[in-house]
């Protein structure tokens, strides 16, 4: 580019380089010569980047001239034909518009400016400028964007009203002043600085007398409680006394009267409890309920309090309501609560603070499962802070250490900037959008930023975004590549900005490719924080980005909650029925609707659903229709998900799943467009399932504290690695695809990770705690994820084919009625259960390990698990099933009581029978060796579907006999799953007398979706020609007699490893059958057996043991035990905590 003569002013200080070191003069003039040479032979840059901020400091263009417009409402301010003006001064007008080149600066180095207006528009080369990326601005300004909906202004038909909005040829350009986005605690911070935090306890009936409890002062910690029945029992009165007597001088005692406490309340006791300071127990009466805090020695703060309570009646005056008085009998109750919250505390944090000043506000994530245990703090001034301090007042616990092995240190978010952007609201809700104050009591309507390109640098936004489509915080809007393959040098980006207290959204990045969003923190928002829009947005990286309480919104069905879902109907078919945990309930702090972006350092730490969701647009929405091809988002490779964490989140801290509608709603399909749907995704090269698999890689990724899951990943190959969860309700489930995996081939896995089911972190006791209870290992009070009995689990089996490798189980510990488990199978389960799920590589245990459970659904008849070098079981290559399941069970075989489960050896896969005509029946399976142990199954799918599908694990070289609690179908497909080449069943199926037979074998090849038939059947009299097959045919033998049509069901071809199908495709035998009219109950059982009865063979010999015979105890980490499993059998650690090695 060309720079005028004039162009290159002296640059003065402030100004920084790229690291953010301050600039030398040295370095400012050489900087000068720098950009004269770049005058004379330098190549043009994009249009949209302004040469002068590139330069020097804005302000410093001499053409500027002085701008002070005053305050006026009405002042409609063009900035055109090359006008330059210099803001200096607060300012009330209507609008702006900057166009043809005309450009505003606002002033530095002046007293703090306020600018009031409707709206700011640039466009066509016009220029708007508030520091520069080598000059930040030092001063403090406030744009204010005010207005109401309703109050009669015409709203821009683009961009709509409140808005800064930056179309084509337009710049905008915001660099505030240098300071740490965020960091996170370095230590612990404890309510009020005493490390025990608050104490909450409550009684009413039952818990009558006198009710003692002693208090350490300096750290706020119950140290002993007891309760003194005075009213019912004479001695209590001599054992009141002798334990006050007891307290060490110093403490702090809490004496209080529940319910009744006098009639055996003797003189010693009265006089002790005088001499304490007491003015009322010397002359208790009946249920006067004095309270008093004392401190026997050396009191320092007194407060006694007493209500008295006579018959049944509380109080002895009318209650003055609006209506007429009256009387009502209410319970005893007790509550003794400590408020530790009562000095202020220095924060200890792992960066350098000092950017950081007094008066700035902060936000501290919540450590908890509550995401609103999140705190804001004004930062107090502090002379003996260190760099790495800042002075705070709190009122939750906050972790700020390392727990269990698991990085649990609160994130800690600078709000506060010297430029804000701030949307006036009115005092409360008024709807300017249909039904919204049935959802909220406050104003919604605040200001927006849209755009194509820009930077901001170190801003801060506050009630900002509007609950109206495409008005939010900041907007990226249909701007393509804003990378260096749109010709921008450097990338669009956003770095260093806040976003709080906000009405919609944090960042929309909108059909917008390649844009750098950096150091953001988002606080407090309605709706999906970090949010890519229509599907096309990819090559975006989010990096070093916190958001956390993310609440509902009403904007889509995503981000509704089921209030929310059930209310908003518009865009609905007539008669639809909302169905808020399947088509809402979604909303997230990063929404990401195409896999191909980059999350990287980011933290999501409170949502009222989810932290990370990656959910998938078959085909683009919205303005982006048309920009891929079908299918394209649900194959593209993902990007990098590096270093990220989630914590505090109602649903999961991550959910790779689900996908939103794309069409409008039909008759057909009666749910609005991008309601949320199922979806499987699939990663290959180039976005094509033809190509190679591309794993998904997660690493180093950090769940903790989220109500409901870790992490749920559905998917082809997504594979973890270095991961850790904790204290989640489920930590991981790996999902592939029900009855198929979606992505043939494919596998999850994770390796080289750490679970602990319930880590030294108890969280917070508040009176608005719903979920506190026993837990661990020791017992002790705790937030509890979900409620006191859920089985909490690690590692939760789901489809598969799953590996897990190399990972660490810690503090799965089960009580008295709650069952933990460090790896379970997925609970209520109708769908299949692969044998190809694999433990391996030395899987360590801290307690109990897998728990095979009692339920009835089909999937938790057949859960297995192959334990490949024995890590689990200390059987290398045996298999863990259901202790009941005889299908795949041998009399050799392990029975482990505790584990409700069995160890056995041998060869196993699975069959799908697809039964039509009728699809509702109930089938039972039978092995020949163990007619008296049969298995029934219900089927995986709803009654009302067209086919019913059975998915038993069999053994291999076996044979069975299938039958029916109804007449038997008129169609069966019998599809072989993870048969390796001559892998074989023999199989009878039970069919009424005078029934006839059509049997053919195809393959169907699912990605192709082809199929072509293979060969036909033939009857032929003798049993043992089922044994011969040829390419286009083979035999079925029926047994009339019995009711029995025989078929070998032997695979014909090669199969990958992880594949459930051939490489040809899946091979099938499908039988149509004619069957006679009123043909009853096919169930041959009886007729079946003892004729076709097998003697039990165990074909592979069980695995000899491995040599230790006990646990396997590793040494201690940090106080805590990696205890490996051995000996399947109730175990006993150091601490003398018994536990079931597998006890769910």
């Amino acid at each position: 580019f060309t720079l005028a003569p004039g162009m290159i002013a002296p640059l003065t200080p402030p100004c920084y380089d790229t690291a953010g070191t301050p600039l030398s003069k040295v370095h400012l003039l050489k900087m000068e010569a720098f950009f004269l040479k770049l005058s004379k032979d330098s190549s043009p840059l994009p249009s949209s980047v302004s040469t002068e901020s590139a330069a020097v400091c804005p302000e410093q263009d001499p053409d500027l001239k002085p701008w002070n417009p005053g305050h006026n409402e009405d002042n409609r301010v063009e900035i055109t034909n090359g006008k330059k003006f210099l803001l200096s001064s607060s300012a009330t007008v209507h609008s702006i518009h900057i166009t043809s080149g005309g450009k505003l600066v606002i002033k530095d180095n002046v007293e703090p400016i306020v600018l009031r207006t409707r709206h700011i528009l640039i466009e066509n080369e016009g220029e708007m400028h508030i520091g520069s990326e080598i000059c930040p601005y030092q001063s403090n300004v406030t744009i204010i964007l005010y207005g109401r909906a309703d109050d009669g202004t015409q709203p821009d038909t683009y961009f709509g009203q409140k808005f800064i909005g930056v179309s084509r040829g337009g710049t905008f350009e915001i660099h505030g002043e240098k300071k740490l986005s965020w960091t996170f605690l370095n230590k612990t911070l404890h309510p009020g600085g005493m490390e025990k935090g608050g104490y909450y306890f409550e009684r009413s009936w039952g818990h009558r007398g006198i009710i003692v409890h002693v208090i350490d002062p300096k750290t706020g910690e119950v140290v002993h409680s007891d309760r003194f029945d005075t009213y019912k029992v004479k001695g209590e009165s001599a054992r009141l006394v002798q334990y006050l007597s007891e307290v060490a001088n110093g403490m702090i005692l809490s004496v209080a009267v529940n319910d009744e406490g006098s009639r055996n309340l003797d003189d010693s006791a009265r006089k002790a409890m005088t001499k304490l300071g007491s003015k009322h127990f010397l002359h208790l009466g009946f249920r006067y309920v004095p309270v008093v805090p004392i401190l026997p020695a050396q009191r320092l703060y007194y407060r006694e309090k007493y209500s008295e309570k006579l018959a049944d009646k509380i109080w002895q005056n009318e209650l003055n309501f609006l209506s007429p008085p009256f009387w009502f009998s209410v319970r005893p109750k007790l509550t003794v609560t400590i408020d530790t919250n009562v000095n202020s505390i220095i924060l200890t944090l792992v960066d350098d603070v000092r950017s950081w000043k007094p008066g700035d506000r902060l936000v501290v994530a919540s450590t908890d499962y509550s995401m609103y245990q999140a705190e804001e703090f004004q930062v107090l001034p502090c002379r003996a802070c260190k760099p790495n301090q800042v002075k705070v007042a709190a009122t939750y616990l906050h972790t700020g250490e390392v727990v269990d092995g698991v990085d649990m240190r609160a994130e800690v978010g600078l709000l506060s900037r010297n430029i804000v952007v701030l949307g006036e609201t009115e005092k409360q809700c008024y709807e300017y959008s249909n039904k919204l104050c049935s959802f909220f009591d406050f104003d919604t309507f605040g200001g927006h930023i849209k755009v194509s390109f820009f930077s901001l640098i170190r801003l801060e936004l506050i009630h900002m975004g509007q609950q109206t489509m495409g008005h939010y915080p900041i907007h990226f809007h249909m701007a393509g590549d804003v990378d260096e393959k749109g010709g921008y040098r450097p990338p669009s980006y956003v770095k260093d900005v806040s976003v709080h207290h906000a009405f919609s959204r944090c960042i929309t990045v909108h059909g917008s490719n390649g844009l750098l969003v950096k150091d953001v923190v988002g606080y407090d928002t309605l709706g999906h924080c970090f949010f890519t829009e229509d599907g096309p947005e990819e090559r975006n990286t989010f990096d070093h980005c916190l958001g956390l309480l993310i609440k509902p919104s009403t904007l889509l069905p995503s981000d509704r909650d089921s209030k929310m879902c059930k209310m908003i109907t518009e865009g609905a078919y007539p008669g639809y029925i909302p169905k808020p945990r399947q088509d809402c309930s979604a909303v997230s702090t990063f929404w990401i609707a195409n896999p191909h972006n980059n999350l990287i350092n980011c933290a999501a730490a409170g949502s009222e659903e989810t932290g990370f969701w990656f959910v998938l647009h078959h085909v683009p929405t919205g303005p982006s229709a048309g920009m891929y091809s079908p299918g394209y988002s649900e194959h593209v490779p993902m990007g990098k998900f590096y270093n990220n964490r989630a914590h505090s989140n109602n649903r999961a801290g991550m959910m790779i799943d689900n996908g939103v509608k794309t069409t409008p709603a039909s008759a057909k399909d009666k749910r609005p467009i991008l309601t949320m749907i199922s979806g499987r995704y699939s990663p290959h090269k180039d976005a094509d399932p033809l190509k190679p698999r591309e794993p998904a890689i997660i690493k180093h990724f950090i769940a903790y504290k989220n109500q409901d899951h870790g992490a749920w990943l559905r998917g082809g190959d997504v594979w973890l690695d270095n991961c850790q969860f904790a204290d989640n309700g489920i930590g991981l489930t790996l999902a592939s695809g029900g009855t198929f995996p979606h992505d043939d081939g494919s596998k999850q896995e994770i390796k080289n990770s750490l679970f602990v089911g319930e880590s030294e972190n108890l969280g917070t006791e508040t009176m608005d705690n719903e979920i506190w209870g026993p837990g661990g290992l020791d017992h002790r009070g705790r937030t509890l994820p979900i409620g006191q009995d859920f089985p909490i689990r690690g590692i939760q089996f789901y489809d598969g084919p799953i590996s897990v490798e190399n990972c660490t189980f810690r503090k799965f510990a089960a009580l008295e009625g709650r069952h933990t488990s460090a790896l379970a199978f997925r609970l209520n389960n109708a769908w299949q259960s692969c044998p190809n799920n694999n433990i391996t590589s030395r899987v360590f245990f801290g307690e109990p390990g897998p728990w095979f459970n009692k339920l009835n659904m089909d999937g938790d008849k057949t859960s297995v698990f192959h334990d490949v070098d024995g890590s689990v079981s200390q059987y290398p290559g045996s298999y863990l099933i259901k202790e009941d399941n005889w299908l795949i069970k041998h009399p050799d075989c392990i029975d482990v009581p505790d584990w409700r489960g069995s160890i056995c050896s041998g060869h196993y896969a699975q069959i799908y029978i697809q039964a039509y005509k009728p699809a509702n029946s109930q089938m039972k399976i039978i092995k020949n060796d163990s007619p008296d142990r049969p298995l029934s199954l219900e089927g995986a799918l709803s009654k009302s579907t067209h086919y019913q599908q059975y998915q038993p694990v069999i053994t291999l070289r076996k044979g069975y006999t299938v039958h029916w609690d109804k007449a038997a179908p008129e169609e069966l497909t019998i599809w072989l799953i993870n048969f390796n080449k001559n892998d074989w069943i023999q199989v009878g199926f039970c069919y009424p007398k005078k029934t006839t037979f059509s049997i053919l074998s195809d393959i169907h090849n699912r990605l192709l979706k082809q199929t072509y038939k293979t060969g036909t059947f033939y009857r032929t009299l003798q049993m043992d020609k089922l044994e011969y097959r040829y390419p286009t045919k083979g035999y079925y033998y029926w047994d009339e007699d019995t009711g029995l049509l025989f078929l070998k069901l032997k695979a014909q071809n090669e199969k990958d490893k992880f594949a459930f199908c051939s490489v040809k495709g899946c091979e099938r035998i499908r039988i149509k059958a004619v069957i006679p009219k009123n043909a009853g109950i096919s169930d041959c059982t009886a007729m079946a057996y003892p004729k076709y009865i097998e003697t039990p063979i165990v074909d592979v010999p069980m695995p000899k043991k491995l040599p230790n015979t006990g646990l396997v105890i590793a040494p201690a980490i940090s106080g805590y035990l990696v205890v490996q499993s051995g000996k399947p059998k109730v175990v006993r650690s150091d601490a003398g905590h018994i536990s079931s090695l597998c006890a769910d």
